[in-house]
């Protein structure tokens, strides 16, 4: 089954499922049910549910971007190039300190359960399990990403293997009548507990932080972060619901460990003991989830010079950022050691809803900047519907965490832009949407393409598009925007003008054989499209320049709003390119939404990459 889903290196669909769902399964099913039990009783069910679909709006937002921008990194590089450098380190900072400190909790959770086990442990032992734990994830993550990836599925199988095996067992003993009172819960109790347990769904954007360790990630990733989200929501709710269904008031609120306690009434010590060690899977999956996720964002925010570049260290022939796995199993050891874990799991919390927010933001800049190189393989339906609910949901969940995580988090802040301001010296110029937008209202002379030309590498790499011959010629093409009313002679002059810019050839020759090549037939090819075209000298090499025509030109009465002009010269002996390069722009120009685009490009730049970035055959 492995083999089949992932086909080739980097990590596969069923591993981008598993550390999906390992990241999300935890304290939020195995003890979080039983400390908000006693604000809602069972009301904690609909709270769940909303909870889940509150996390809609990110997990689209977060799939559209991770679709468009496979890069290591994740939530870090979609805000560094939606919103900046500034919000993109502090971004960095906040999603490393929040995914690994997330990982180090689930590691001491686990101590709750080998209590269970092994009731004589002391918390100094339990600290001792967790260091074992980092010790080995450490150790596997420093192998391959493959590895870890590998132990994630079976720590995942095995953990819903068990959880299963729960729900078929238990629900025939289940009193279902005791589920009756759910819905008597006022919605603001409600409200209160869905944003208490709505951190049990952050963990499922995680995966996006290796989207650049993921093969064919534009189509991975959405499917298994969909997958994960939809079996992670049938799981809370069904097991939940059983496990109030099997134990009294007094035993859940009596105990952090209610589903153990409801494999017991199941199986007896069996079942105790067999949920128990799904409880340590969860935690463990978890904290690897994290180790493997958080390490990756030392080493993009190296990249882009706001950490120093020793943090690209990879293991020789793989790319596994050692020195950055260190680095957070360290940050994690440390957290385990000497930290109260308590309100900084709040901040971590609070970090994560603002990364949230600032990830809706994202996609509404990336939509709205227009750059014609933003092309997600998905996109997130009923824009802005989504986004804009997004950041409401987050907005009302970040003020329902309290006064003190939100202070922690502006000091966070406070340091993270501290150290920018600092350390900025040495960071490269990057453009991002914002300012793509912002330059809507300057002049053109000053705009900038550099965010254009990365997400165009990205999407020639995602896609695997190599450069042929045409693809060389349109690079290096003149590109003509002329936006006043024009007829076709003067166009004829442009672009004789340009092609001899480029051949040993007046311009006047080449203007000459362009009408000859008209009279002799119309070369507009449709209602949008001409092709004129000419057959020079032999050895005269070949040429193409490229025209919008924002009023159109009329080639005919019929053809009378020519837009799009793809004007080719090349020598006799270039007449089977000739043909080649005739039949890429027909693909181009069919291609999806072409038309369109070519019509609301901004500048001749938008233009060039339309067009190397069109589907066609090469």
């Amino acid at each position: 089954m492995g083999k089949s889903l992932r086909k080739n290196e980097g990590l596969g669909l069923l591993e981008v499922f598993c550390i999906a769902s390992g990241a999300m399964i935890s304290s939020g099913l195995f003890v979080l049910p039983a400390v908000v039990y006693h604000k809602a009783g069972t009301g904690i069910i609909p709270a769940y549910a909303l909870a889940g679909l509150m996390m809609i709006p990110a997990l689209l937002s977060k799939v559209e971007l991770a679709t468009a921008m496979p890069r290591s990194g994740g939530t870090y590089f979609y805000i560094y190039r939606s919103l900046g450098p500034l919000l993109g380190n502090f971004a960095g900072f906040a999603n490393w300190f929040s995914i690994a400190l997330k990982g180090a909790f689930a590691l001491i959770g686990i101590g709750a359960f080998m209590q269970l086990l092994y009731p004589q442990i002391s918390f100094f032992q339990i600290k001792l399990v967790a260091l074992f734990f980092i010790i080995v994830f450490t150790g596997i993550n420093l192998i391959s990403v493959e590895s870890s990836g590998h132990v994630q599925d079976l720590m995942v199988i095995a953990l819903l293997g068990i959880l299963i095996y729960y729900n078929v067992a238990g629900w025939p003993k289940a009193e279902i009548s005791s589920l009756q009172t759910m819905g008597n819960t006022p919605f603001q109790t409600v409200l209160g507990i869905a944003g208490t347990v709505f951190i049990s769904y952050g963990g499922l954007t995680k995966v996006a932080s290796l989207a650049g360790e993921v093969h064919n990630p534009g189509k991975v990733l959405p499917r298994g972060m969909f997958l994960s989200y939809i079996v992670v929501n049938i799981i809370y709710l069904v097991t939940i619901s059983l496990t109030l269904s099997l134990l009294t008031p007094a035993e859940i609120g009596a105990s952090l460990t209610p589903l153990s306690l409801g494999a017991g009434k199941i199986s007896g010590r069996f079942g105790l003991i067999l949920l128990s060690l799904a409880a340590i899977f969860s935690f463990a999956t978890t904290a690897n989830a994290s180790l493997m996720s958080a390490s990756r964002l030392p080493v993009a925010m190296s990249e882009d010079g706001l950490l120093p570049s020793f943090f690209q260290k990879h293991t020789n022939g793989k790319k596994i950022p050692w020195l950055s796995v260190v680095l957070t199993s360290v940050f994690m050891v440390l957290v385990i050691l000497g930290l109260n874990l308590d309100n900084l799991v709040k901040t971590a919390s609070t970090m994560m809803l603002i990364l949230f927010l600032l990830v809706n933001i994202s996609v509404i800049l990336m939509r709205e900047s227009r750059i014609v190189s933003y092309r997600p393989l998905y996109k997130a339906p009923l824009y802005p519907f989504f986004p804009i609910l997004g950041i409401i949901f987050s907005l009302i969940l970040i003020f329902e965490m309290g006064n003190l995580p939100l202070l922690l988090a502006l000091f966070f802040f406070v340091l993270s832009t501290g150290w920018y301001i600092l350390y900025r010296k040495d960071t490269p110029r990057r453009e991002s949407a914002l300012i793509r937008i912002v330059e809507r209202a300057v002049s053109k002379d000053v705009r900038s393409g550099s965010l254009h030309s990365e997400l165009a590498a990205i999407l020639r790499e995602r896609d695997n598009i190599k450069d042929d011959r045409f693809d060389s010629l349109i690079r290096n093409a003149i590109i003509l925007d002329i936006k006043r009313e024009i007829s076709r002679e003067e166009l004829s002059e442009k672009i004789s003008q340009a092609f001899s810019l480029r051949l040993d050839i007046p311009a006047v020759a080449i203007r000459n054989k362009l009408e000859e090549r008209e009279a002799d037939s119309s070369t507009a090819i449709s209602r949008d499209l001409a092709i004129p075209h000419i057959v020079l000298d032999d050895k005269a090499g070949f040429e193409i320049v490229v025209v919008r025509l924002n009023r159109g030109v009329a080639f005919s009465e019929e053809m009378d709003n020519i837009k799009i002009v793809f004007a080719l010269a090349g020598g006799r002996d270039e007449r089977n390119f000739h043909l080649q390069a005739l039949m890429a722009i027909a693909q181009i120009v069919q291609s999806a939404d072409f038309i369109k685009k070519w019509e609301s490009a901004e500048r001749e730049e938008d233009l060039r990459g339309l067009i190397l970035l069109a589907e066609r055959r090469r």
